[in-house]
């Protein structure tokens, strides 16, 4: 068994946890891929902020409507009820708290839930914030769904952020391609282990002291070495 989900698996497995009949916006790359494994009886309904609620799923090939796309410029679909408008009011809906949800990517997120997803800082780096301000602080509850690790092997989950702040204290869970974890009075406790993945070596990964939430599933909670 691998000790990571690829991100198709991690996408459903978000899906998975989104409340029936939410309002939810899907941040650029990664978190797109959700609305494809969204099942049809959940009535999520996926706001984009160029204009739209009600996104589908992408299209099948050969189906392409090129007015048809979200914030990513990626071709989406429209379900029953779709509705479409400004800009201006799509982003008022984001920053008047309109929206229950919104699933962002991260470049790091610290123990206190401050989320940096907009720029790395590097002197060739090109800023890229988008609408991730304002959802961070108009959303009910802010998911990142990101890999553990950076290329480069270094931890995205931080005691402090060192990137320039999307939003201060905003992020409530964050989902891995090796554990799923949540943003607890000021530390990340583990919901949820994938695949091999251990506590301990998500502890030498992160070099955070990380425990396993109360009510974690057994199988995960079986993976613990200690706490």
């Amino acid at each position: 068994m691998s000790d990571r989900l690829d991100r198709t698996a991690l996408a459903r497995r978000v899906a998975a946890d989104i409340p029936n009949g939410a309002y939810v916006n899907l941040g650029i790359g990664a978190p797109t891929m959700v609305a494809d494994h969204l099942p049809p009886e959940s009535e999520v309904i996926l706001h984009t902020e160029n204009g739209m609620l009600g996104m589908g799923p992408a299209p099948a090939e050969g189906e392409v409507d090129p007015d048809l796309i979200n914030a990513g410029k990626e071709p989406v679909t429209e379900l029953p009820g779709a509705a479409y408008f400004h800009h201006a009011d799509s982003f008022a809906m984001m920053r008047g708290g309109h929206l229950d949800l919104c699933i962002l990517g991260a470049f790091q997120v610290s123990e206190s839930g401050d989320l940096a997803n907009w720029s790395t800082g590097a002197p060739d780096a090109i800023p890229a914030v988008g609408g991730a301000m304002d959802l961070a602080i108009g959303a009910k509850d802010v998911y990142v769904m990101t890999d553990l690790l950076t290329k480069s092997g270094a931890s995205k989950l931080v005691a402090t952020c060192t990137y320039p702040l999307t939003g201060v204290g905003c992020v409530t869970r964050v989902y891995t391609d090796r554990a799923i974890f949540d943003v607890v009075d000021g530390r990340f406790r583990v919901r949820e282990l994938f695949g091999t993945t251990t506590l301990d070596e998500l502890r030498s990964l992160t070099g955070l002291e990380l425990t396993m939430l109360d009510d974690a599933p057994a199988s995960s909670a079986q993976r613990e070495d200690s706490r």
